[in-house]
């Protein structure tokens, strides 16, 4: 194994998450035109195959964390580059809607696995006062993998069987870098880190009302991720090699949204729950809108991608907040959730066109999401609203209440690790006692 640099590793995982969640998950949405017109699938059928990524992703995210203890990070990736490899060659060699199933629900696997691996990895390879930027910088993968989709539409719009091929070989040489660059440790533990206190009452309360707004959010976010192209393509009559720069708004627009969950933490959470959902349901009407514009199709893209990328940020942040000490459970909980709502919403979506048309199906979704905004002060930020409405929580939860430095990705890594007076372990460089 050849050692990397804490921002060489970033760098490194941001490439495998760009393979995994971009190519391998989100790309598939960009190919519904030419494959549902190859492969003769209804807008329900499609709805349906595009749940199973989902799917496969949160019951690979279940079995994740004892497979990183279990075979260490390095096992872990390699495994989840090997379901990208399986998946894609499936996609590229689908003859029917069953086959192209198998394929996407492989995938899902995939993705479902990366993150956790490449945690595990950054526990042991990188310094903890640099875990909230390396985090970011991986987390940014998802847009530039979506934008490196972006050439293959515009000059391949109907080969997708090639496109997907190539995938394939890319998800590949993964793999072997993987095996090259990542440890086969899982984690590497302080000694004088206490283990994570019990998950109290109000923590509870906090992450079921996270997991609810990841869940709605999921659910809006579906028909974007699924049908956005073969919208602009059916009621726009825009050429199917066009929709590809729907995707480069998307992951353009994708690389703020670190920037802007971290100034959220910093500021008010609630509010920018509420103002990101609002920006992601206004985008999903623009685009049914406007679906014969591309200039417009391309803004509702930005707008979508920006709202998407801040609030699945703004979601882990808070889930790696919540719960001090279990990374395992706290951000992986609203990802689940997320994905949970995309595959409730994938089929229903897909129903509501097949029976009323795009534009009816996309403004059911955006009032669903508005509405769900309308909810965001009972948010669990560190500004919590609906402690305040409770006598029996308000005083726990100004207990709780972060100070200015103690907001932000990296102060919610910091808090991770516990003394045995519940305050933060200070690293200490080389001379740190650790255990495996």
């Amino acid at each position: 194994m050849k050692t990397l640099s804490n921002m060489g590793f970033a760098l490194f995982g941001a490439a495998l998450v760009a393979i995994s969640y971009g190519l391998a998950r989100f790309a598939f949405g960009l190919f519904v035109p030419s494959i549902s017109a190859e492969l003769e699938l209804t807008a329900y059928l499609v709805g349906i195959i595009g749940a199973l990524p989902f799917i496969s992703f949160v019951l690979a995210t279940l079995f994740a964390p004892l497979a990183a203890d279990r075979l260490g990070a390095r096992n872990l990736a390699v495994l989840s580059g090997g379901f990208g490899v399986a998946g894609l060659v499936v996609i590229s060699q689908s003859s029917n809607a069953l086959s192209l199933g198998v394929g996407v629900f492989i995938c899902g696997i995939c993705t479902g696995l990366m993150m956790p691996a490449l945690t595990a990895a950054m526990q042991a390879l990188v310094s903890r006062t640099m875990h909230g930027r390396v985090s970011s910088i991986m987390n940014a993968g998802t847009s530039v993998g979506i934008i490196v989709a972006v050439p293959t539409v515009i000059f391949l719009a109907d080969a997708w069987r090639f496109t997907y091929s190539t995938f394939a070989v890319l998800a590949g040489l993964g793999v072997v870098a993987a095996w090259y660059f990542i440890p086969s440790v899982s984690r590497v533990i302080p000694a004088n880190a206490a283990p994570p206190p019990p998950i109290t009452r109000l923590q509870w309360s906090r992450l079921i009302r996270l997991s609810l707004f990841a869940f709605a959010m999921g659910v809006v976010s579906a028909p974007f991720w699924l049908f956005a192209p073969d919208l602009v393509v059916t009621l726009g009559a825009l050429p199917a090699n066009q929709t590809g720069w729907l995707w480069f708004a998307v992951g353009l627009a994708g690389l703020g949204g670190a920037m802007v969950s971290d100034l959220a933490d910093r500021n008010n959470p609630p509010i920018t729950q509420a103002l990101m959902l609002m920006m992601l349901s206004s985008s999903l009407v623009l685009l049914a809108a406007n679906p014969d514009q591309l200039g417009l199709a391309m803004f509702a893209a930005l707008v979508f991608g920006l709202a998407y990328m801040s609030l699945t940020g703004l979601y882990l942040m808070t889930g790696i907040r919540l719960l001090p000490g279990r990374l395992s459970m706290g951000p992986v909980l609203p990802f689940m959730a997320c994905a949970l709502g995309q595959a409730a919403g994938s089929p229903v979506v897909g129903m509501l066109v097949d029976s009323s048309g795009y534009a009816y199906a996309f403004s059911v979704f955006s009032a669903i999401g508005i509405v769900v905004a309308i909810l965001s002060p009972i948010y669990p930020g560190h500004i919590d609203y609906w402690a305040d409405w409770t006598e029996e929580t308000a005083e726990e939860a100004q207990e709780e209440q972060p100070s200015a430095e103690d907001t932000g990705l990296q102060a919610a890594y910091d808090h991770q690790l516990l003394d045995e007076n519940g305050e933060p372990i200070e690293p200490v460089g080389e001379e740190e006692s650790t255990t495996l």
